[in-house]
Protein backbone atom coordinates (compact mmCIF):
# COMPACT_ATOMS: atom_id res chain seq x y z
CA UNK A 1 0.00 0.00 0.00
CA UNK A 2 1.36 3.53 -0.77
CA UNK A 3 0.79 6.14 1.48
CA UNK A 4 -0.34 9.50 0.48
CA UNK A 5 2.02 12.61 0.76
CA UNK A 6 1.17 15.58 3.31
CA UNK A 7 3.41 17.84 3.06
CA UNK A 8 1.26 21.14 3.24
CA UNK A 9 0.75 19.45 6.59
CA UNK A 10 3.98 17.31 7.86
CA UNK A 11 5.83 20.77 6.95
CA UNK A 12 3.40 23.19 8.59
CA UNK A 13 4.77 25.03 11.81
CA UNK A 14 1.45 23.72 13.64
CA UNK A 15 2.20 20.09 13.40
CA UNK A 16 6.27 20.28 14.59
CA UNK A 17 5.03 18.72 18.16
CA UNK A 18 4.93 15.87 16.21
CA UNK A 19 7.74 13.74 16.99
CA UNK A 20 9.48 10.81 15.00
CA UNK A 21 7.94 8.13 17.01
CA UNK A 22 4.71 9.69 15.97
CA UNK A 23 4.75 9.76 12.56
CA UNK A 24 3.23 7.79 10.06
CA UNK A 25 1.97 9.55 7.34
CA UNK A 26 4.80 12.30 7.95
CA UNK A 27 7.51 9.54 7.84
CA UNK A 28 9.66 9.69 5.28
CA UNK A 29 11.86 6.53 4.18
CA UNK A 30 15.46 7.23 4.21
CA UNK A 31 17.33 8.13 0.72
CA UNK A 32 17.88 4.46 -1.02
CA UNK A 33 20.70 6.52 -3.40
CA UNK A 34 23.74 8.86 -3.56
CA UNK A 35 23.42 11.73 -6.13
CA UNK A 36 26.62 13.63 -7.72
CA UNK A 37 25.67 16.94 -9.45
CA UNK A 38 28.26 17.41 -12.17
CA UNK A 39 27.26 21.68 -13.52
CA UNK A 40 25.81 23.21 -10.60
CA UNK A 41 24.16 26.40 -12.84
CA UNK A 42 20.53 26.66 -13.21
CA UNK A 43 19.39 23.15 -14.44
CA UNK A 44 21.81 21.43 -11.88
CA UNK A 45 20.39 23.38 -9.15
CA UNK A 46 16.83 22.12 -10.18
CA UNK A 47 17.85 18.96 -9.90
CA UNK A 48 19.64 19.43 -6.52
CA UNK A 49 15.72 21.16 -5.17
CA UNK A 50 13.77 18.55 -7.27
CA UNK A 51 15.75 15.83 -5.34
CA UNK A 52 15.91 17.02 -2.12
CA UNK A 53 11.63 17.19 -2.65
CA UNK A 54 11.38 13.75 -3.88
CA UNK A 55 13.40 12.15 -0.70
CA UNK A 56 14.34 9.31 -2.84
CA UNK A 57 18.34 9.80 -3.21
CA UNK A 58 20.65 12.17 -1.24
CA UNK A 59 22.55 15.10 -3.49
CA UNK A 60 26.12 13.17 -1.79
CA UNK A 61 28.22 15.68 -3.92
CA UNK A 62 29.00 18.48 -6.24
CA UNK A 63 31.60 19.60 -9.18
CA UNK A 64 31.68 22.14 -11.17
CA UNK A 65 34.99 24.48 -12.63
CA UNK A 66 33.62 27.31 -11.62
CA UNK A 67 33.31 27.99 -7.78
CA UNK A 68 31.05 30.34 -7.62
CA UNK A 69 28.44 27.85 -8.96
CA UNK A 70 29.50 25.61 -6.76
CA UNK A 71 29.26 28.17 -4.10
CA UNK A 72 25.49 29.42 -4.95
CA UNK A 73 24.38 25.77 -5.35
CA UNK A 74 25.44 24.82 -1.86
CA UNK A 75 24.18 28.11 -0.28
CA UNK A 76 20.50 26.88 -1.98
CA UNK A 77 20.76 23.63 -0.83
CA UNK A 78 21.58 24.72 2.92
CA UNK A 79 18.15 26.14 2.88
CA UNK A 80 16.29 23.07 1.86
CA UNK A 81 18.85 20.37 3.76
CA UNK A 82 20.64 20.50 6.25
CA UNK A 83 22.90 17.52 5.22
CA UNK A 84 26.63 18.27 4.18
CA UNK A 85 27.67 18.08 0.34
CA UNK A 86 31.27 16.90 -0.89
CA UNK A 87 32.86 19.86 -3.01
CA UNK A 88 35.10 17.66 -5.80
CA UNK A 89 38.26 19.38 -6.89
CA UNK A 90 37.54 18.07 -10.29
CA UNK A 91 35.89 15.76 -12.53
CA UNK A 92 37.26 12.09 -11.82
CA UNK A 93 37.17 12.82 -8.39
CA UNK A 94 33.17 13.39 -8.38
CA UNK A 95 32.69 10.75 -11.21
CA UNK A 96 34.22 7.65 -9.23
CA UNK A 97 33.45 8.91 -5.66
CA UNK A 98 32.84 4.97 -4.37
CA UNK A 99 29.70 5.89 -2.45
CA UNK A 100 28.04 7.66 -5.50
CA UNK A 101 25.23 5.48 -6.98
CA UNK A 102 24.12 7.40 -9.63
CA UNK A 103 26.04 10.77 -11.79
CA UNK A 104 24.07 13.52 -13.25
CA UNK A 105 25.55 15.94 -16.14
CA UNK A 106 24.36 19.25 -16.24
CA UNK A 107 27.04 20.94 -17.78
CA UNK A 108 26.98 23.63 -20.64
CA UNK A 109 26.14 21.29 -23.72
CA UNK A 110 29.67 21.79 -25.73
CA UNK A 111 31.31 20.15 -22.71
CA UNK A 112 28.69 17.11 -22.42
CA UNK A 113 30.43 14.63 -24.91
CA UNK A 114 33.89 15.13 -22.67
CA UNK A 115 32.39 15.04 -19.26
CA UNK A 116 30.62 11.85 -20.20
CA UNK A 117 33.52 10.18 -21.40
CA UNK A 118 35.05 10.36 -18.21
CA UNK A 119 31.60 9.55 -16.31
CA UNK A 120 31.26 6.04 -18.16
CA UNK A 121 35.05 5.17 -17.18
CA UNK A 122 32.99 5.13 -13.68
CA UNK A 123 30.75 2.31 -14.81
CA UNK A 124 28.10 4.09 -12.94
CA UNK A 125 24.46 5.21 -14.21
CA UNK A 126 24.42 8.38 -15.72
CA UNK A 127 21.86 11.31 -16.19
CA UNK A 128 22.88 13.60 -19.07
CA UNK A 129 20.78 16.91 -19.62
CA UNK A 130 19.62 17.44 -23.27
CA UNK A 131 20.85 17.99 -25.66
CA UNK A 132 23.07 15.24 -25.50
CA UNK A 133 25.73 17.19 -28.40
CA UNK A 134 25.86 19.91 -29.89
CA UNK A 135 26.61 18.11 -33.20
CA UNK A 136 25.47 14.96 -34.99
CA UNK A 137 28.94 13.77 -34.95
CA UNK A 138 29.73 14.20 -31.18
CA UNK A 139 26.12 12.27 -30.76
CA UNK A 140 27.56 9.34 -32.82
CA UNK A 141 30.53 9.23 -30.87
CA UNK A 142 28.74 9.36 -27.61
CA UNK A 143 26.58 6.58 -28.93
CA UNK A 144 29.33 4.90 -29.76
CA UNK A 145 30.50 5.24 -26.18
CA UNK A 146 27.28 4.31 -24.33
CA UNK A 147 26.88 1.03 -26.16
CA UNK A 148 29.20 -0.83 -24.03
CA UNK A 149 28.39 0.89 -20.68
CA UNK A 150 27.37 -1.42 -18.72
CA UNK A 151 24.87 0.39 -16.79
CA UNK A 152 22.06 2.86 -18.21
CA UNK A 153 22.24 6.64 -19.39
CA UNK A 154 19.57 8.51 -19.47
CA UNK A 155 18.71 12.16 -21.18
CA UNK A 156 16.74 14.76 -19.72
CA UNK A 157 14.17 15.38 -22.02
CA UNK A 158 12.03 16.15 -19.45
CA UNK A 159 9.05 17.93 -21.04
CA UNK A 160 7.50 14.72 -21.58
CA UNK A 161 6.64 14.49 -17.64
CA UNK A 162 4.73 17.90 -17.76
CA UNK A 163 0.75 17.13 -17.23
CA UNK A 164 -0.88 18.10 -20.25
CA UNK A 165 1.57 16.21 -22.44
CA UNK A 166 1.25 12.87 -20.33
CA UNK A 167 -2.52 13.22 -20.59
CA UNK A 168 -2.15 13.51 -24.61
CA UNK A 169 -0.35 10.87 -24.88
CA UNK A 170 -2.64 9.14 -22.75
CA UNK A 171 -5.71 10.23 -25.18
CA UNK A 172 -3.80 9.26 -28.23
CA UNK A 173 -2.15 6.51 -27.57
CA UNK A 174 -4.09 4.81 -24.72
CA UNK A 175 -7.22 5.65 -25.38
CA UNK A 176 -7.35 6.01 -28.93
CA UNK A 177 -9.53 9.19 -29.01
CA UNK A 178 -8.81 10.67 -32.16
CA UNK A 179 -8.20 7.54 -34.13
CA UNK A 180 -5.29 7.66 -36.46
CA UNK A 181 -3.23 10.38 -36.57
CA UNK A 182 -2.19 12.61 -39.18
CA UNK A 183 -1.06 15.89 -38.30
CA UNK A 184 0.61 16.98 -35.35
CA UNK A 185 2.05 21.03 -34.56
CA UNK A 186 3.39 22.29 -31.61
CA UNK A 187 4.41 25.74 -30.40
CA UNK A 188 6.50 27.87 -28.36
CA UNK A 189 6.63 31.43 -27.49
CA UNK A 190 8.72 32.56 -24.80
CA UNK A 191 11.07 35.35 -23.88
CA UNK A 192 15.20 35.41 -24.65
CA UNK A 193 17.69 32.89 -23.79
CA UNK A 194 18.87 34.04 -19.96
CA UNK A 195 22.27 34.66 -18.69
CA UNK A 196 24.81 31.50 -18.49
CA UNK A 197 28.09 31.48 -17.19
CA UNK A 198 30.15 33.23 -20.15
CA UNK A 199 27.09 33.66 -21.57
CA UNK A 200 27.94 30.20 -23.63
CA UNK A 201 23.85 30.16 -24.73
CA UNK A 202 24.33 33.26 -27.05
CA UNK A 203 26.55 31.35 -29.34
CA UNK A 204 25.98 28.40 -31.92
CA UNK A 205 29.34 26.59 -31.10
CA UNK A 206 28.51 26.37 -27.54
CA UNK A 207 24.73 25.03 -28.08
CA UNK A 208 24.34 23.45 -31.12
CA UNK A 209 21.64 26.49 -32.17
CA UNK A 210 18.64 27.21 -30.80
CA UNK A 211 16.65 24.72 -32.24
CA UNK A 212 18.94 21.75 -30.71
CA UNK A 213 19.40 23.48 -27.59
CA UNK A 214 16.08 24.64 -26.72
CA UNK A 215 13.93 22.41 -28.76
CA UNK A 216 14.81 19.82 -29.03
CA UNK A 217 12.02 18.79 -26.09
CA UNK A 218 9.39 19.37 -28.86
CA UNK A 219 11.01 17.50 -31.66
CA UNK A 220 11.11 14.44 -29.24
CA UNK A 221 7.68 14.88 -28.07
CA UNK A 222 6.72 15.07 -32.15
CA UNK A 223 8.34 12.13 -32.66
CA UNK A 224 6.71 10.26 -29.66
CA UNK A 225 3.20 11.56 -31.05
CA UNK A 226 4.12 10.35 -34.43
CA UNK A 227 5.69 7.13 -33.47
CA UNK A 228 7.95 7.24 -37.06
CA UNK A 229 11.39 8.38 -38.47
CA UNK A 230 11.57 11.85 -39.87
CA UNK A 231 12.46 11.67 -43.68
CA UNK A 232 12.07 14.94 -44.80
CA UNK A 233 12.34 18.83 -42.64
CA UNK A 234 12.14 22.44 -43.70
CA UNK A 235 12.47 25.54 -41.22
CA UNK A 236 12.55 28.95 -42.12
CA UNK A 237 14.48 30.87 -39.23
CA UNK A 238 16.98 33.53 -38.35
CA UNK A 239 17.65 36.25 -35.76
CA UNK A 240 15.30 39.48 -35.67
CA UNK A 241 15.33 40.85 -32.26
CA UNK A 242 17.42 39.39 -29.35
CA UNK A 243 21.29 39.85 -28.58
CA UNK A 244 21.50 41.74 -31.76
CA UNK A 245 24.03 43.75 -30.23
CA UNK A 246 25.52 41.54 -27.81
CA UNK A 247 29.35 40.12 -28.01
CA UNK A 248 31.53 38.58 -25.73
CA UNK A 249 35.10 38.83 -25.86
CA UNK A 250 34.94 40.35 -29.50
CA UNK A 251 32.52 37.38 -30.56
CA UNK A 252 28.81 38.64 -31.83
CA UNK A 253 25.88 36.43 -30.72
CA UNK A 254 24.83 34.45 -33.85
CA UNK A 255 21.65 32.68 -31.61
CA UNK A 256 18.98 32.33 -33.53
CA UNK A 257 15.20 34.05 -32.07
CA UNK A 258 12.72 32.45 -34.12
CA UNK A 259 11.42 29.62 -36.69
CA UNK A 260 9.46 27.78 -38.40
CA UNK A 261 10.06 23.76 -39.20
CA UNK A 262 8.07 20.87 -40.97
CA UNK A 263 9.06 17.68 -40.70
CA UNK A 264 7.31 14.45 -42.79
CA UNK A 265 7.34 11.37 -41.25
CA UNK A 266 8.01 7.81 -42.86
CA UNK A 267 4.26 7.16 -41.88
CA UNK A 268 2.62 9.74 -43.57
CA UNK A 269 2.20 12.13 -40.50
CA UNK A 270 3.40 15.68 -41.35
CA UNK A 271 4.37 17.67 -38.13
CA UNK A 272 5.15 21.38 -37.49
CA UNK A 273 7.00 23.55 -34.96
CA UNK A 274 6.91 27.39 -34.53
CA UNK A 275 9.49 29.50 -32.31
CA UNK A 276 9.83 32.48 -31.20
CA UNK A 277 11.57 34.34 -28.26
CA UNK A 278 10.66 37.85 -28.26
CA UNK A 279 7.68 37.22 -26.65
CA UNK A 280 7.01 38.68 -23.06
CA UNK A 281 5.84 35.69 -21.63
CA UNK A 282 5.90 31.82 -21.88
CA UNK A 283 3.38 29.97 -23.77
CA UNK A 284 2.98 26.60 -25.37
CA UNK A 285 0.37 24.90 -27.55
CA UNK A 286 0.36 20.95 -29.29
CA UNK A 287 -2.82 20.44 -31.36
CA UNK A 288 -2.72 17.09 -33.02
CA UNK A 289 -5.13 15.90 -35.46
CA UNK A 290 -7.08 12.17 -36.22
CA UNK A 291 -9.81 11.27 -38.10
CA UNK A 292 -12.09 11.10 -35.49
CA UNK A 293 -11.19 14.94 -33.74
CA UNK A 294 -8.75 17.38 -32.32
CA UNK A 295 -6.80 17.24 -29.22
CA UNK A 296 -4.81 20.52 -28.19
CA UNK A 297 -3.01 21.21 -24.89
CA UNK A 298 -2.21 24.72 -23.49
CA UNK A 299 0.31 25.91 -21.37
CA UNK A 300 0.76 29.62 -20.07
CA UNK A 301 3.09 31.17 -17.68
CA UNK A 302 2.33 34.42 -16.74
CA UNK A 303 5.30 35.83 -14.56
CA UNK A 304 4.95 39.12 -15.17
CA UNK A 305 1.51 38.90 -13.53
CA UNK A 306 2.73 36.43 -11.10
CA UNK A 307 0.08 34.34 -11.58
CA UNK A 308 0.79 30.63 -11.43
CA UNK A 309 0.91 28.12 -14.90
CA UNK A 310 -2.75 27.83 -16.24
CA UNK A 311 -2.33 24.48 -18.62
CA UNK A 312 -5.24 22.30 -20.06
CA UNK A 313 -6.48 19.84 -22.36
CA UNK A 314 -9.12 20.23 -24.75
CA UNK A 315 -10.66 16.89 -26.69
CA UNK A 316 -12.86 17.64 -29.36
CA UNK A 317 -14.77 14.78 -31.35
CA UNK A 318 -17.59 16.59 -32.63
CA UNK A 319 -20.07 13.83 -33.91
CA UNK A 320 -17.74 10.72 -33.06
CA UNK A 321 -17.92 11.37 -29.71
CA UNK A 322 -17.93 13.38 -26.20
CA UNK A 323 -15.76 16.37 -25.95
CA UNK A 324 -14.18 18.34 -23.18
CA UNK A 325 -11.84 20.43 -21.55
CA UNK A 326 -9.95 19.25 -18.47
CA UNK A 327 -7.28 21.80 -16.52
CA UNK A 328 -4.87 20.12 -15.27
CA UNK A 329 -1.93 20.72 -12.47
CA UNK A 330 0.16 18.69 -10.21
CA UNK A 331 0.39 19.87 -6.62
CA UNK A 332 1.54 23.29 -5.72
CA UNK A 333 4.89 22.12 -3.82
CA UNK A 334 6.03 19.92 -7.54
CA UNK A 335 5.12 22.52 -9.86
CA UNK A 336 6.84 25.15 -8.08
CA UNK A 337 10.26 22.57 -8.17
CA UNK A 338 11.19 23.17 -11.72
CA UNK A 339 9.46 23.02 -15.35
CA UNK A 340 6.27 22.84 -13.88
CA UNK A 341 6.72 19.48 -12.46
CA UNK A 342 8.00 17.57 -14.84
CA UNK A 343 11.54 17.29 -13.18
CA UNK A 344 10.22 15.63 -10.16
CA UNK A 345 8.53 13.25 -12.62
CA UNK A 346 11.80 12.83 -14.57
CA UNK A 347 13.37 12.02 -11.48
CA UNK A 348 10.87 9.38 -10.51
CA UNK A 349 11.86 7.63 -13.42
CA UNK A 350 15.99 7.86 -12.64
CA UNK A 351 14.94 6.20 -9.26
CA UNK A 352 12.75 3.29 -10.67
CA UNK A 353 15.57 3.04 -12.77
CA UNK A 354 18.26 2.60 -9.98
CA UNK A 355 15.68 0.59 -8.46
CA UNK A 356 16.25 -1.96 -11.50
CA UNK A 357 12.80 -1.36 -12.50
CA UNK A 358 11.00 -0.91 -16.24
CA UNK A 359 10.42 3.02 -17.07
CA UNK A 360 8.80 5.25 -19.81
CA UNK A 361 12.36 7.77 -20.31
CA UNK A 362 14.22 9.30 -22.69
CA UNK A 363 16.47 6.86 -23.69
CA UNK A 364 19.86 7.49 -25.97
CA UNK A 365 18.26 6.74 -28.56
CA UNK A 366 15.74 9.13 -28.64
CA UNK A 367 17.79 11.68 -27.64
CA UNK A 368 19.95 11.16 -31.22
CA UNK A 369 16.57 11.32 -32.98
CA UNK A 370 15.35 14.64 -31.45
CA UNK A 371 18.95 15.92 -32.47
CA UNK A 372 18.54 14.37 -35.81
CA UNK A 373 15.20 16.66 -36.67
CA UNK A 374 16.84 19.83 -35.04
CA UNK A 375 20.36 19.86 -37.02
CA UNK A 376 18.56 19.20 -39.91
CA UNK A 377 16.17 22.28 -39.36
CA UNK A 378 19.44 24.20 -38.10
CA UNK A 379 20.94 23.51 -41.52
CA UNK A 380 17.43 23.92 -43.83
CA UNK A 381 17.78 27.64 -41.94
CA UNK A 382 21.41 27.74 -42.98
CA UNK A 383 21.00 26.29 -47.17
CA UNK A 384 17.22 27.42 -48.10
CA UNK A 385 16.43 23.37 -48.61
CA UNK A 386 14.34 21.50 -47.26
CA UNK A 387 16.63 18.43 -46.06
CA UNK A 388 16.80 14.99 -46.69
CA UNK A 389 17.18 13.06 -43.86
CA UNK A 390 18.46 10.64 -45.10
CA UNK A 391 21.03 12.23 -47.58
CA UNK A 392 22.12 14.97 -44.79
CA UNK A 393 23.23 11.84 -42.55
CA UNK A 394 25.18 10.05 -45.59
CA UNK A 395 26.99 13.73 -46.27
CA UNK A 396 28.27 13.57 -42.91
CA UNK A 397 29.08 10.13 -42.91
CA UNK A 398 26.90 8.79 -40.80
CA UNK A 399 24.25 6.53 -42.07
CA UNK A 400 24.78 3.57 -39.77
CA UNK A 401 22.37 5.72 -37.29
CA UNK A 402 19.72 4.93 -39.51
CA UNK A 403 20.05 0.92 -38.33
CA UNK A 404 17.68 -0.37 -36.14
CA UNK A 405 19.89 0.14 -32.77
CA UNK A 406 20.31 3.83 -33.70
CA UNK A 407 16.41 4.21 -34.72
CA UNK A 408 13.67 5.77 -32.83
CA UNK A 409 12.48 3.37 -30.39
Amino acid sequence: MTKPRLRFFENAPGQRHIVESDRYLYRQDAPSHNLVVIGTGTMGQEHMRVAALLGRAKVLGIYDPQPASMDAAEALYATICQAPLRRYPDLASACNDPDADVLMICTPNVTHLEVLKTALASGKPIFLEKPMATTLADAAALMDAVRTHSAFVQIGLQYRYKAQYREAFHEVKVRGSLGPVHTISMSEYRPPFLDKVAQWNKFNKNTGGTLVEKCCHYFDLINLMADSRAIRVYASGGRAVNFLDFEKDGVPADIDDHAFVSIDYANGIRASFTLNMFCPDFSEELIVVGERGRLITHERFDFHALQPTQTSVNVELGESGASRRTALSYPALIEQSGHHGATYFEHIALMDQLDGRSVDCATVQQGLWSMIVACAAQESIRSGQAVAIDGFLAAQQLTHLLAPEGGQS
